[in-house]
């Protein structure tokens, strides 16, 4: 596994494991556990998900030291507000059972996210969280943020795969030393990505699989992936992509496969919008 270091110094591991849409608690607790007993150390959830105390119950139960571990969890956009962070900060730490977080992302840019950056920012000084982010915070929303905040977000997560390449928002974000991160990296299995003949072709030459060619592309461009599966094969799978490099031939190969656009969300639809604030996790 290799670790990339952020802009406040901190190493993270370039390779993560997702428990988005795993509301099943004991389907998730094992899921976790079977991630972690499979090499994942950076596991990845969410207020939204529904799913922290089955992670806090995981990572008890994984008998793993909890500072060679990287969890993240996310602000939802109900709570997006200096004291709804605050607040949602503490409901997210009760349900992990944890003493620090090591990444805390706003879900989206959505709501008063300025307000809840700046109880980030403070929440960050205090130690209580060793970085904190943002996600789907596409480019001019970022460059705006970047040149506002004070504390710049170490990482943005945001849509990353082969039929998403999103080349410019890396660019902006290796401007601003900003780590990005791939939610989807396996673009939701849409264009039969698990058995697209280019990912195929590359991979058997490396005797690797298309979704493992996938995720060893977006890590060649310094991109965090956090691939999800509940199959402890497919997590092995999925984590073993740390003994073979794709050659700058199979890179030029994989970035013509870019559609330019998302299939998976619209955060330009305002109906997408209203729908996201719609979204109640909480009374």
């Amino acid at each position: 596994m290799d670790y990339i270091t952020l802009n406040n110094g901190i190493k993270m591991p370039l390779e993560g494991f997702g428990v988005f849409q795993v509301p099943d608690a004991k389907q998730c607790e094992q899921a976790v556990l079977d991630a972690i007993q499979s090499g994942y150390r950076l596991i990845d959830t969410a207020a939204a998900y529904m799913n922290e105390e089955a992670v806090g119950a995981a990572i008890q139960k994984s008998g793993i030291k909890r500072s060679d571990l990287f969890i993240t969890t996310k602000l939802w956009v109900q709570d997006a507000s200096y004291e709804g962070a605050k607040k949602a900060f503490e409901v997210s730490m009760k349900k992990l059972g944890l003493e620090y977080l090591d990444l805390y992302l706003i879900h989206q840019p959505m709501g008063d996210y300025m307000g809840a950056w700046r109880a980030m920012e403070e929440l960050y000084r205090e130690g209580m969280i060793r970085a904190i982010g943002v996600c789907n915070f596409y480019p001019h929303v970022l460059a705006d943020f970047c040149e506002t905040v004070e504390i710049l977000p170490s990482v943005n997560q945001v849509e990353l795969h082969p039929f998403f390449q999103q080349d410019d928002a890396l660019k902006l974000m290796k401007k601003y030393e900003i780590v990005p991160e791939a939610w989807g990296p396996f673009a939701e299995g849409n264009h039969g990505i698990f058995t697209h003949p280019v990912l195929t072709a590359i991979g058997d030459k490396y005797g690797k699989t298309a979704a493992q060619v996938a995720l060893r592309w977006n890590v060649q461009r310094g991109v965090v992936v956090i691939p999800k599966s509940v199959h402890k094969n497919r997590m092995e799978q999925n984590i073993d992509i740390w003994d073979f490099t794709l050659s700058d031939a199979d890179m030029a190969e994989i970035a013509k496969l870019d559609i330019g656009h998302s299939e998976i969300v619209n955060h330009y639809d305002p109906n997408f919008v209203k729908m996201l604030h719609g979204m109640k996790i909480h009374e």
